[in-house]
């Protein structure tokens, strides 16, 4: 699908760099979350130090997936290795998924039976994590305008910010009416966030690993705009996927009127023109054919 690309570009070993600090910082937060979670006994606390680990995780295979993708294409590849980085999302989005499921049910166990809580660690832990979660953002926020991984990564750092500022809360009001249900409440919170989350995130991607037809040009659009062509009387086998996040292809079968088969080269030439002026679809692949000769593919005619 096409990109508006109207932000400004960030080069591939600027990104890179960026990518590696903010790894170096969740790193270093969730090393000093987990140790404040255990000493305090806040789960809330370590709930978000998980979190901020899956996210240092997801930006090394974001990283890692980012060089693979600028290698070029080979026979063995002869699309190229963009995918790479839709193939780490999807790991990325399945880990966040069983993340939350396993921190709701560690969390209903302390429903049921809320431990002690030292307020004061959780939030001044859950402030660093802050600072730290809105640095992280800052770093990657002008790459994810193009890139699924770092894109998943960014809003993950959103939701950490926010599940820091619920962790102050609760620790504030664990701190002002010794409220032990606050943490698993809390904890609860983050989970249902990051389900949420991984779950809108994760079908447009599932979608692009099963060459599903993306959300924009409408096929129908595409259909309409094919036929209304000079020569075209119809079109058919008509299909559309995207290659990667940056790049749509299309095959189509395009019936010409007999008397035209000599035009077969202006036609195709004119339409691959239009696709790619009105749609951004560069790599589209056009079967001519007259209503004598039949379609090549009955089949999936």
């Amino acid at each position: 699908m096409p990109h508006d690309h109207r932000h400004p570009h960030v080069d591939a070993a600027t990104g890179d760099r960026r990518v590696a600090w903010a790894v170096a910082a969740n790193l270093l937060l969730t090393v000093g979350q987990i140790v404040g979670g255990i000493l305090s006994g806040s789960l809330a606390l370590i709930a978000d130090a998980v979190h901020n680990l899956s996210d240092a995780v997801s930006l090394i295979m974001a990283l890692a997936a980012r060089r693979i993708a600028r290698r070029p294409r080979d026979e063995s590849m002869t699309f190229g290795y963009g995918r790479a980085e839709i193939v780490a999302a999807l790991i990325n989005l399945n880990a966040l998924i069983l993340i939350g499921l396993f921190l709701i049910y560690e969390a209903i166990g302390r429903l049921i039976d809320p431990p002690g809580v030292e307020g004061w660690i959780v939030v001044v832990i859950a402030g660093l994590a802050l600072i730290v979660d809105a640095v992280t953002a800052y770093l990657t926020w002008r790459m994810a305008q193009d890139s699924v991984n770092i894109r998943a990564a960014f809003l993950h750092n959103l939701a950490d910010a926010l599940g820091s500022v619920a962790v102050i809360v609760a620790g504030s009001l664990i701190l002002l009416y010794d409220w032990r249900l606050i943490d698993p409440l809390v904890t609860l919170g983050i989970s249902g966030y990051i389900l949420w989350h991984a779950g809108r995130e994760i079908g447009p991607v599932i979608r692009m690993l099963m060459m599903g037809t993306p959300a924009a040009p409408p096929l129908d659009r595409l259909h309409d705009r094919l036929a209304a062509e000079d020569g075209v009387e119809d079109v058919h086998h008509l299909h559309l996927w995207q290659i990667d996040e940056r790049r749509t292809a299309l095959e189509a079968h395009l019936v010409i009127a007999g008397d035209r088969v000599a035009a077969f080269p202006e036609i195709t030439a004119r339409a691959k023109a239009m696709l790619a002026q009105e749609f951004g679809i560069d790599h589209a692949t056009l079967e001519l054919e007259t209503a004598a000769s039949g379609c090549a593919d009955r089949a999936a005619c």
